[in-house]
């Protein structure tokens, strides 16, 4: 029976809950429930929002910030994309009729070895949010069409931006901009929200995103510790791969990334054991 404190996300089981709650469950338990979700690895973390620096880390926001308190250049930026566009909350059904082609295009952005959903997969994926989930999109004023779009879930007074998605013809427009200050303002100073979350260091591919986050609108790094647990098979394949996984970070085929991958993961948690002593 699966254990519903986890999520499934690209073949490994992470938690639902906020990084800030304390995590609970025995090793016995995280091992039953990696069996139960048949993926090859539990990853949670640890030490959250740590005044120690380590190679693992949330990006947030708990500040609210005024429009007039941005630079002058950021502040250009989101005027000149309110000019173009236009960001409202919208439902299911208008993801469901606009938002895949965005996906598409999003994705293909990035030089990532995630498989692409299908649109029945990004189908089933959007009807099965609950009520906790809030979608954004960023309108085209002209034609009315779906640019970009962003799944929220919120927990209390926490709320993580879980999946945003962007037309890269539309970026030269400033359809970041406008959706991350839209969201911000929303969020922080409308509903009082402890924080927001733009979630955790990339280990499957390169982006900048953090550091615009950072330096556009005032996020930052919320250090912390990574916990792996894996299934058993494949804890043995890391401990012998490990030493040889720079050699895979260079073979530029699928199946040699997805073992980088894993096998850089086993290299942040190794340098967060010593960085935190235990």
């Amino acid at each position: 029976m699966k254990n519903k404190f986890w999520r499934k996300y690209n073949g490994v089981i992470i938690p639902w809950d906020p990084p800030h709650i304390n995590f609970e469950l025995s090793k016995k338990q995280i091992t039953h429930d990696i069996s139960s979700y048949n993926v090859l690895l539990a990853r949670w973390t640890t030490n959250f929002d740590s005044k120690v620096e380590s190679p693992f880390w949330y990006i947030i926001n708990d500040e609210v910030v005024k429009f007039q308190d941005y630079s002058r250049n950021t502040k250009s930026k989101i005027n000149r994309g309110f000019k173009k566009l236009f960001v409202k909350k919208i439902d299911k059904n208008d993801l469901l009729n606009d938002g895949y082609p965005v996906y598409i295009k999003a994705i293909k952005r990035y030089s990532v070895v995630l498989s692409k959903k299908s649109y029945a997969e990004f189908k089933n994926e959007i009807e099965k949010l609950d009520s906790s989930w809030e979608i954004w999109g960023v309108y085209c004023n002209a034609n009315n069409q779906l640019v970009a779009y962003s799944l929220n879930r919120i927990v209390d007074d926490y709320c993580d931006y879980s999946t945003i998605k962007f037309d890269p013809v539309y970026l030269k427009d400033y359809s970041s901009y406008i959706l991350y200050y839209s969201m911000n303002k929303y969020y922080l100073d409308g509903k009082k929200i402890k924080y927001v979350s733009n979630g955790t260091r990339s280990v499957s591919h390169q982006t900048n995103i953090h550091d615009f986050l950072i330096e556009k609108f005032k996020f930052r790094k919320a250090y912390c510790k990574i916990e792996l647990i894996y299934e058993r098979k494949i804890y043995f394949l890391v401990t012998l791969l490990y030493p040889f996984r720079i050699v895979f970070s260079l073979i530029p085929m699928n199946f040699f990334r997805k073992i980088y991958i894993v096998l850089f993961q086993e290299e942040i948690k190794r340098i967060c054991k010593k960085v935190y002593f235990k």
